[in-house]
């Protein structure tokens, strides 16, 4: 959390038109202001940048945390607390910078040494609240991929079922990170299509209106902290949110997106219904935004063919541009019509079964209960187990002929070598399991 005024009027726009207004400070001996804002340190980071790039005038200067906490107003934290975290940061940050402790690589660790991550308990939290209808606003991203926000979804409807047992009714609302966040569209999209969150708006809240709430729960840096890289994200999130996930049961954590209220373009559905009267429908997905989770590409293609061959009882379609030059009766690109999130939910939902590399189309595939071969370059990641899924693994043997520290890509062997052994018979037979 940090807590901060402006220097001078300024408005910010989102990436959906949303006009995020600061103005000068007025009364600032009055700290339930309306002109004293509260922001995760991400979105103020980005804050600073974008005021940097108006001019000298625009300023963001902080306000002490420990002053605003202590208004009678101020709503009780929930899950593990991240108090001070703007001075501990930047205080740390600069100790170790400045000697010779801090290693290229080893920022995000020592953060993780110096935010707190104690381990909290929801339900003692909550214990002796009198009120009966409770409002809860989140700061901050629940996550920064689709798959990671996905899972997190999941933690808060666990959460909220949680209060719903000791509370007659629970209000959430989400602010996310906005200043220079430019999926922060797609970001709302896919909270809000949550039915238990009341409101997803964009960063900063003034402090009059944050301290309307009964209680907060703070997202800023939980990324940084280590539990979110030794847990999966799902767990992670409920750890964070003061829930202890081993006592949750795996088909608890069952991943949910609404997508009543869509509307897919008519050229989508009219593809999607022409390619469903034919029959089965595999979805392929064999490229991930990181390289070294996909299939490389005349791999990727070459794979697609065997697996039109063997299966000629499917339709095969994907949301990706494959190659230009490749067509064949029984594929259908998708790519064209999958501009959004909602989109290409609706494109997993309407597979009957999937085929992809690490990506959020697992995550996605669950919340429509499709079976879904999942493939794996790291077997040490932390990733939910879905009953509808199966993992294949395949090794990495590239080897770096670099002596030099950096990694240059060119200078890789066997870079392929594992993609070149991923047999299409045993894709097969795990599709054929599920």
């Amino acid at each position: 959390m940090v807590v901060f005024r402006v220097t001078d009027n300024i408005n910010i726009k989102t990436t959906d038109g949303t006009l995020i207004k600061y103005e000068k400070v007025k009364g600032p001996s009055n700290l339930l202001n309306e002109t004293i804002y509260i922001s995760t340190l991400e979105d103020f980071n980005d804050l600073k940048r974008v005021l940097a790039s108006v001019g000298n005038k625009y300023k963001a200067k902080i306000i002490d945390e420990s002053k605003v906490r202590y208004l009678s107003q101020f709503p009780r934290e929930l899950g593990i607390t991240n108090i001070n975290e703007y001075n501990i940061t930047n205080n740390l940050n600069y100790k170790y910078k400045n000697t010779n402790i801090l290693t290229k690589n080893s920022n995000s660790v020592l953060e993780s040494l110096y935010l707190n991550e104690e381990k909290a308990d929801l339900q003692k939290q909550v214990e002796g609240v009198l009120k009966r209808d409770i409002s809860i606003v989140i700061l901050g991203n629940l996550g920064f991929s689709i798959s990671e926000m996905i899972c997190a979804s999941t933690a808060l409807r666990i959460f909220y079922e949680k209060l719903m047992k000791v509370f007659k009714s629970v209000k959430i609302d989400i602010y996310l990170n906005a200043s220079e966040n430019r999926f922060y569209t797609r970001d709302k999209t896919i909270f809000s299509n949550q039915t238990f969150i009341n409101k997803v708006s964009a960063l900063s809240i003034d402090v009059k209106e944050f301290c309307q709430y009964d209680f907060f729960i703070d997202a800023s840096s939980v990324s940084k902290r280590s539990f979110y890289e030794t847990l999966n994200h799902t767990d992670a999130w409920l750890y964070k949110l003061g829930i202890d996930y081993q006592t949750i049961p795996n088909e608890m954590k069952y991943n949910q997106i609404n997508i009543a209220a869509y509307r897919p373009k008519k050229e989508l559905e009219d593809k999607i219904k022409t390619i469903k009267k034919r029959g089965k429908v595999l979805l392929y997905h064999p490229y991930s935004a990181n390289a070294q989770k996909s299939i490389p590409k005349e791999i990727a293609v070459r794979f697609l063919k065997k697996l039109i061959e063997k299966m000629p009882e499917y339709t095969f379609i994907s949301a990706l541009k494959l190659d230009s030059k490749f067509s064949h009766e029984r594929y259908f690109d998708l790519n064209n019509d999958s501009s959004s999130f909602l989109d290409f939910c609706y494109i997993v939902s309407n597979a009957t079964k999937i085929l992809t590399v690490d990506t959020a189309t697992y995550y996605i595939a669950d919340a429509f209960f499709i079976p879904t071969v999942v493939i794996y370059t790291n077997r040490k990641k932390q990733t939910m187990e879905y009953n509808l899924s199966k993992a294949i693994f395949v090794k990495d043997e590239s080897k770096n002929f670099s002596q030099f520290i950096f990694r240059d890509e060119s200078l890789l062997l066997y870079r392929f070598d594992g993609w070149q052994k991923l047999k299409a018979s045993k894709v097969i037979k795990l599709l054929e399991k599920l």
